[in-house]
């Protein structure tokens, strides 16, 4: 019997191993047969949704997102393709928002980098906007050679705008009541509950942010189109405009249907020209700088917390930055005798200031070891997306990026009367005079609020004194731009928080100067890891067409996963605003304007 279990597991031993190398000789025939890049290419990109800053390849929002490109997916592509003779031009589908401000300024700069090597590009949409704005894709839009737009479409610039929900009254009426401090009067994460409209405070910082962006806008589309920024902002005051009087007022330069523009371009393109969608392209000609001394390249994003990132939730579609994590991956940075600089990428509203100081710490000990560590802020680096920065030899942002918000808030919802209505008692026990001290179900002290207040002081206290020491400015200048206040990169960088303007690109060239590293550079992302998650969308089969030509099958198997995706994270957004989902409390967190244009 004993030899019989013996002859058995070698047998299946034996199996496993043919199982294995027939899987990997598959692998290795299937990426030796890999198609190539034709001759001559009009590389095709839709942006009908936002990019993602970046989607960690172990998350199950990997598998969901497919192979749909990121944000630095698109830079590095069109840098790639830019000194590529076989592309012709690019082809760009535009809809709803393709992102955040910075995003769009992110998609601007590298489109024009592109086109500075004498390749053309064009800009698509059906509409800018149906019941909707559709100022950010017309932003990006208007960086092309040409826009052109559905002949029934519409022109819907209209200009940058938020809502803000304030609960306090409702939330009484059920019988929660807020218990929140903050420090000081800019600090507007916690105005929802404990306010019922916007004060002066709060309104001053986003009117001010949304003016910033504005005044962006309207230079960017008036450099681009030829026109006056008084020019452009009086078609957003009269937009929404029909199709054919935005193509009186030089915003558009025709109006073609879908299949009129692809053939245009084709035609311009030479005989013979193909499309291929930009992912499929970045696959098969590679990214650029891959050669040369390690500059490493560590993301930090979504919110701050404690312990390891989680690469992507499901249902929130929010990564999140562990302070663990992070710091790991600068450590690892620091060890590699390959790397001679660090390209951080911070794109967080903020979070534990516990861990931010964790990320911070180690940003710092990297300068200190002689690798220099260069920032680029993303959609917003702001509070503790600002803590873990500011540490930096050089902070980069784009004019849109939202941050700052060097402030605190702490507190908690009492929400003992709202469950007396519901006839249920919650009695909190601890053994210590503070033990309950965060439960929802009794008020603070008034010793138990004087050291949350103390609390809040001592924090505030030491990130302002580190900013002026990271930033190399007066400590009485750094409260003079804090109070919790957002800025725009553009105004962050009059503001001595910011060092320059720009994307991937800027942040790059410094690291190269920093680290005195002349010629081309080798961009490696730390950690580097393949999850499983992606193996088994590959086993799934997981991949889209080479263009929107044939691309349609494959999209069916993804599409009905990702629609309830989307409903989900729409949900969890409102629950996020509703005070109903998410942490107690985020110390360092920043109120994130929910932008529309």
């Amino acid at each position: 019997m004993k030899r019989f279990f013996i002859g058995l597991l070698a047998v299946v031993g034996a199996m496993t191993i043919l199982f294995v190398g027939a899987v990997v000789g598959l692998a290795f025939l299937g990426a030796s047969s890999k198609p190539g890049v034709p001759g001559a290419v009009v590389l095709e990109l839709d942006l009908s949704e936002p990019l993602a800053e970046h989607v960690a390849q172990e998350s199950l929002a990997s598998a969901l997102q497919g192979d749909k490109p990121t944000v630095r997916d698109v830079v590095d592509a069109l840098e790639k393709a830019g000194g590529d003779s076989r592309v012709k031009s690019l082809v760009v589908k535009l809809g709803g928002s393709p992102g955040s401000v910075a995003v769009v300024q992110e998609l601007r700069d590298a489109v024009k980098a592109f086109r500075a090597k004498g390749k053309k590009a064009v800009a698509y949409a059906d509409t800018f906007g149906e019941d909707s704005s559709g100022t950010g894709a017309y932003y990006l839009a208007a960086a092309f050679d040409a826009v052109y737009v559905q002949p029934s479409g519409d022109l819907s610039v209209t200009g940058v705008g938020t809502e803000t929900p304030f609960f306090r009254d409702a939330m009484a009426k059920f019988g929660v009541k807020p218990q929140m401090g903050k420090r000081y009067e800019y600090k507007a994460a916690v105005n929802s509950y404990t306010e019922q409209t916007y004060t002066e405070p709060h309104r001053e910082e986003l009117e001010r942010y949304l003016t910033s962006v504005v005044e962006q806008m309207a230079a960017g589309v008036a450099e681009d189109r030829g026109l006056s920024a008084e020019q452009v902002r009086a078609a957003i005051d009269e937009a929404p405009l029909l199709a054919t009087r935005a193509l009186e007022l030089k915003l558009v330069d025709g109006l073609l249907y879908r299949d009129e523009v692809y053939a245009k371009v084709k035609a311009e393109a030479g005989e013979g020209a193909k499309l291929l969608f930009l992912e499929k392209y970045l696959e098969r000609a590679g990214r650029p700088n891959t050669q040369g001394p390690v500059v490493a390249l560590i993301y930090g994003t979504g919110a701050i917390s404690r312990g390891k990132s989680s690469g992507g939730n499901p249902v929130s579609g929010e990564a999140g930055m562990g302070g663990d994590t992070v710091a790991a991956a600068l450590r690892k940075a620091v060890e590699d005798e390959r790397v001679k600089a660090i390209l951080f990428r911070v794109d967080s509203p903020g979070g534990s200031y516990v861990a931010s100081d964790t990320v911070r710490r180690e940003v710092k000990r990297a300068r200190e070891q002689g690798k220099p560590v260069i920032v680029s802020m993303g959609t917003y680096a702001a509070s503790g997306g600002y803590f873990v920065s500011m540490d930096a030899d050089k902070i980069v942002a784009q004019p849109g990026t939202l941050t700052g918000s060097i402030g605190v808030y702490s507190g908690k919802l009492v929400t003992q009367e709202a469950w007396a209505k519901l006839g249920v008692s919650w009695e909190p026990l601890g053994v210590g005079k503070n033990a309950t001290m965060y439960a929802s179900s009794r008020e603070f002290t008034p010793e138990q609020l004087a050291k949350n207040e103390a609390f809040l002081d001592r924090v505030y206290e030491d990130f302002t004194a580190k900013v002026a020491e990271g930033r190399h400015l007066p400590l009485e200048k750094v409260r003079e731009v804090a109070k919790g206040r957002i800025w725009s990169g553009a105004d962050a960088k009059e503001r001595g928080l910011v060092d320059e303007l720009g994307g991937f690109p800027v942040a790059l060239r410094l690291a190269r100067e920093a680290a005195k590293l002349e010629g081309e550079v080798r961009v490696e992302l730390f950690p580097k890891k393949k999850g499983t998650a992606e193996v088994v969308a590959e086993l799934l089969g997981n991949d889209h067409g080479d263009n929107s030509d044939d691309v349609e099958a494959a999209v069916a198997v993804w599409a009905p996963w990702r629609a309830l995706a989307a409903r989900t994270q729409a949900l969890h957004r409102l629950g996020v605003q509703l005070g109903l989902v998410g942490e107690r409390q985020r110390v360092l967190s920043a109120p994130v304007p929910d932008t529309t244009w």
